[in-house]
């Protein structure tokens, strides 16, 4: 009897490894590993993700690399709308999920298989964007989900391996640790807590940097071009660079408190250097480049934006219009940023950019002024105030103050 074919959202870590355990030696299935490359994998880890997969009895294993893609239909319009969820997270894992289930969707496609399993749990938010991109791209798909159906703890799926001979380095499952493009993120049992902080051992890059430096980040329309002067065949390789000599200062390491898709509140700890210092010296520049309506409307879509895309909705036809709108903001965005990285911190310095309007030719904040006068200023007043005045002219005497 022919094996049921199903492609498996394979990344190596506990929850699929046990997935692809179980679905081909349980189940019984034709079990097709894929892993979307994000960011977290080099040429040697994937061939061991290879060997690994398919000693967990995998039929197959691809690797399909789309990091210019996640820069491309995704990242570049985080850092156009400085989206930083809650005011702290880049959105390291919810963006890349979105373009991962879409790459997995296509890949089943590509093998016509309809059925596909991922190694999601039953309380966090990946399950619903993998299973919503997956319905938007692939109709009357069959999803199945071990983790989620079995309700397994950690504990649980480590036995399970143990008890089929699979080998696997089960002191580091003890922290989920998630590695991309954007950032890395970090879970453990101190993030089911509301009160604790993770200890130095978890984070994955461990601070090695003592003294402070100086760096310029060079963009144009936008995009990060330059760091230090040294250009770059893409910006997600100059994002790679970036996030290699400034994560050793320890900058960027945070606690996420948010509200998930299903309703609940969880924390997740995350180390994203590159991302924070490209958002905040990106929204530097904008702060001198655009005009203060510019600015405004931007950060009520870039809010939206961002929120609509943590919660899967990557494929829904208003991000495109607001991307087209993000877009047309950034022709004036161009120039550098000077930065001080210090351990545990950084400072940012200041800009230079040929579109500053910031010009001393037009006048000095709080010292002179060359474009008005002073009676300019007091007619512009009486205007500008005019309603206000009529309002409390009329209601005068009419409300009283409590």
């Amino acid at each position: 009897m022919q094996k049921k074919k199903i492609v498996l959202a394979y990344s190596g870590g506990l929850d699929t490894t046990y997935c692809a355990v179980y679905l081909s030696k349980v189940e019984n299935y034709e079990v097709h590993a894929v892993t979307i490359n994000t960011g977290a994998f080099d040429e040697k880890e994937i061939e061991i993700l290879e060997e690994k997969a398919l000693q967990c009895g995998a039929a197959s294993y691809a690797c399909i690399d789309v990091r210019k893609e996640y820069y491309d239909d995704c990242i570049k319009y985080l850092i156009y709308g400085n989206v930083l969820k809650n005011g702290t997270y880049p959105l390291s894992v919810s963006a890349e999920r979105a373009v991962q289930a879409k790459s997995i969707a296509e890949y089943a496609i590509q093998l016509g298989i309809h059925t596909i399993a991922h190694g999601s749990t039953g309380a966090g938010n990946d399950q619903v964007r993998f299973d919503m991109i997956f319905n938007h791209l692939l109709p009357n798909v069959e999803i199945i989900t071990p983790i989620r159906d079995q309700k397994l703890s950690r504990e649980a799926e480590i036995e399970f391996l143990k008890a089929h001979g699979v080998s696997f380095n089960f002191e580091k499952a003890v922290y989920s640790i998630n590695k991309g493009l954007w950032g890395t993120s970090v879970g453990g049992k101190e993030t089911l807590t509301s009160h604790q902080n993770l200890p130095e051992e978890a984070w994955p890059t461990p601070v090695s940097v003592t003294e402070s430096i100086d760096i310029i980040l060079g963009f144009e329309a936008g995009e990060l071009i330059l760091v230090n002067g040294e250009s770059f065949e893409h910006p997600s390789v100059a994002i790679e660079y970036l996030q290699q000599l400034a994560q050793p200062f320890g900058i960027g390491r945070h606690i996420h408190v948010g509200d998930t898709i299903i309703g609940i509140k969880g924390r997740v700890g995350f180390e994203a250097a590159a991302p924070e210092l490209i958002i905040k010296a990106h929204h530097l520049l904008e702060k001198h480049t655009l005009t203060k309506w510019q600015l405004f409307w931007k950060e009520q879509l870039s809010s939206w934006y961002g929120n609509w895309l943590h919660e899967g909705q990557m494929m829904d036809p208003t991000m495109r219009d607001i991307e087209a709108f993000l877009t047309n903001t950034q022709k004036t965005v161009s120039g550098e940023v000077h930065i001080t990285l210090h351990p545990y911190r950084y400072e940012l310095n200041g800009i230079e950019s040929p579109y500053d309007l910031m010009s001393s030719k037009f006048g000095s904040y709080g010292e002179m002024n060359n474009g008005w006068s002073g009676e300019d200023v007091k007619g512009f007043t009486k205007i500008f105030g005019n309603q206000t005045s009529i309002y409390h002219q009329v209601t005068k005497g009419l409300i009283h103050e409590n």
